[in-house]
């Protein structure tokens, strides 16, 4: 494809991943702070047209505006412990308006990541029906925000106002694989237990504090980030696709699995210790997640989701036990 794809968020965890993916065929700028810390490695190996910092992609594409064809918007404050909504909303609200309006105005495509997170304690179910938006509600922040941007953008369409050529939102559930180090706290589970059962150390899982769980039967929808980018490179080839699309493997799996599946990968015995939800997120803490996938099925994505085991040993044995665990 000519033109330029620029994916923000572009140095972050999924972001990278799709840069990687798809800067072998396409030209990929990349928006994005690097800080001080690692974070460069993540796009290290990429073959970049171009990378630019927040502060400068309203000027980018002021000066890019027929050469952009698609923005890939990933950047956005991902950590459901932020406190600060204001931030939050300038970031991951406000921005997807500006850049939204932006593609709407130059025929760019528009893929952008929503989150499981807008369906709160999935009282409401996990069906990613946009005429159902307004039963759902998120339990942070960040969700919210989420949640919001998703809402503006079914009242766009529902009115027939100006909109990109093609657009696809993107509830992301729980993604894991390489490049998410700079995550801290927000990594996936595998990547945060994976030092000590590589060491021979006790792992540690959250206790449940509901009667329906026993502990470290927690549920969530893995998803390995490979099928995650297999989805968006999927839908900027397929730009007769637009909607709203849950991205998860349509399989809840608990904890228990998650960490005897990453010990397997490492050929040691479980060893599992278990500790309280901390109190600060234990009265918004989601005991059970899985995306309802039927309308991505329907509308063409027919490529197999990675199995738990076998996603987890691909990460552990092909990143984070290798000398080089970026992609």
């Amino acid at each position: 494809m000519s033109g330029i794809t620029l994916i923000t968020g572009g140095a972050g965890f999924i972001g990278s991943n799709i840069a990687a993916a798809l800067c072998a065929t396409r030209d990929i700028a990349v928006c994005d702070w690097l800080g001080t810390e690692d974070k460069w490695r993540n796009i290290a190996k990429a073959e970049l047209a171009d990378l630019i910092v927040p502060e400068q992609l309203d000027a980018y594409l002021a000066a890019h505006e027929g050469e952009v064809r698609a923005i890939v918007h990933m950047g956005a404050i991902s950590a459901t412990t932020e406190r600060d909504a204001d931030r939050i909303i300038a970031n991951n609200y406000q921005l997807s308006r500006r850049l939204w309006t932006w593609c709407a105005q130059h025929a760019a495509q528009f893929i952008y990541a929503s989150s499981a997170a807008t369906y709160g304690d999935g009282e409401a179910g996990f069906e990613d029906d946009i005429d159902a938006l307004a039963r759902l509600r998120p339990l942070n922040a960040y969700g919210w925000s989420k949640h919001l941007f998703d809402r503006f953008v079914a009242r766009t369409i529902a009115r027939g106002e100006p909109a990109p050529p093609q657009w696809a939102g993107l509830k992301f559930f729980n993604v894991y694989g390489p490049n998410e180090y700079h995550k801290g706290t927000m990594k996936s589970v595998v990547a945060q237990i994976f030092p000590r059962a590589a060491a021979g150390e006790p792992v540690m899982l959250f206790k449940s504090h509901n009667p329906s769980f026993a502990d470290g039967g927690q549920m969530r929808d893995f998803v390995y980030v490979d099928d995650c980018v297999a989805a968006v490179a999927w839908l900027l080839e397929r730009r007769d696709v637009s909607g709203l699309f849950n991205l998860g493997t349509g399989e809840a799996r608990s904890f228990l699995d998650l960490a005897h599946a990453t010990f397997a990968a490492l050929n040691r015995k479980p060893n599992i210790q278990f500790i309280d939800t901390p109190e600060e997120i234990r009265a918004k803490y989601q005991y059970f997640t899985q995306a309802a996938i039927g309308r991505l099925r329907a509308a063409g994505f027919t490529r197999p989701f990675t199995r738990l085991e076998d996603g987890v040993m691909a990460y552990v044995q092909g990143y984070l036990a290798a000398s080089d665990p970026y992609r």
